[in-house]
């Protein structure tokens, strides 16, 4: 099934990404600790994180043009987050550093076993955007923009510019926030945590969740993904399911795979491939981001993306 829109051509940018980003302090254990315990750790690592921020990342390597507006704070954590996504050469004109404020961080502790998480995070509420501060000059400028709802105000007019300049509008969304019915209803593709559509909707089960969230807002594809079950969409009345890849070798750490997977269902949409082959590209790419803890040399870059599709077959 082709997507069903028409991406602009007269672009600077592939995609553009407004939201998070966040450093991970990722502290491997053997297992997780039960209430009231001591635990060495087998391994600490401090990585550069975050839903839009990764996201941008996954896209610069896989070879498409992209740029990140997010705020930083100016801390030693903020100077180590804005410079990993410098370095990716992802476009940050519109990334600010906010004076005196802290980074978002987070405390990671993931189970050796498994690769799955605990995640213990904190975000300074000067990292965060009101509507009328929104970037609106970076909004047009990517045939996609890609929000994660966190400062919903400033995301409507983000996304209120970019459609009507005929830009496609992505958003990866996991918690509900305030202000969140006016920003979904501007959003042309929504792809969420497995949670969300029964948090909002009060619907348990997954595919008639999904349902209900595309009637009431109207989303031209609603879908979720589901970890290691991989992720379902549905578009035009029809559901399209795709498995999870495996993880090469085995799965060292499950932190930003959903981040990561709209990379990878992004770059499908972008090179012109059908929604069942994006679908596959993003579980990939979230695969081989379980593959090493928490780093972003893990995301792929597209030769290598291709040779592992090609493998999984």
């Amino acid at each position: 099934m082709r997507f069903p829109f028409h991406l602009p051509d007269n672009k600077q940018f592939d995609a553009v990404g407004f939201g998070l980003n966040a450093v991970d302090h990722l502290i491997v254990v053997p297992e997780y600790p039960a209430f009231d315990t001591k635990s060495r750790l087998l391994e600490h690592k401090q990585t550069a994180g975050g839903q839009t921020a990764t996201a941008m990342v996954a896209l610069q390597r896989l070879g498409l043009k992209t740029a990140y507006a997010g705020r930083f704070g100016s801390d030693a954590e903020g100077k180590f987050g804005l410079r990993a996504v410098q370095e990716e050469g992802v476009d940050c004109e519109f990334a600010e550093v906010v004076e005196g404020a802290r980074n978002q961080i987070a405390f990671i502790i993931v189970d050796a076993r498994n690769g799955e998480r605990t995640i213990i995070w904190d975000r300074d509420e000067r990292v965060s955007y009101a509507a009328e501060e929104a970037p609106l000059a970076l909004a047009t400028r990517g045939r996609v923009l890609h929000l994660d709802a966190h400062d919903p105000p400033a995301c409507v007019r983000m996304a209120e510019a970019a459609r009507a300049e005929g830009t496609i509008v992505s958003a990866d969304i996991d918690n509900i926030y305030d202000g969140l019915p006016e920003l979904l209803p501007l959003i042309n593709i929504l792809i969420t945590s497995a949670e969300f559509p029964h948090r909002l909707t009060g619907i348990a089960d997954e595919r008639a969740s999904l349902v209900e969230l595309k009637a009431r807002y109207g989303c031209a594809i609603v879908g979720l993904t589901k970890g290691a079950r991989g992720a379902v969409i549905l578009c035009g009345g029809q559901f399209l399911e795709a498995p999870a890849c495996k993880v090469p070798q085995a799965c060292r750490d499950t932190t930003g795979a959903g981040d990561a997977f709209h990379g990878g269902l992004l770059f499908g949409l972008l090179t012109g491939e059908d929604i069942e082959t994006s679908l596959h590209l993003g579980n990939a790419v979230a695969a081989l981001k379980c593959r090493d803890l928490g780093a972003r040399t893990a995301l792929p870059s597209s030769s290598e993306l291709r040779e592992f599709l090609l493998r999984q077959d």
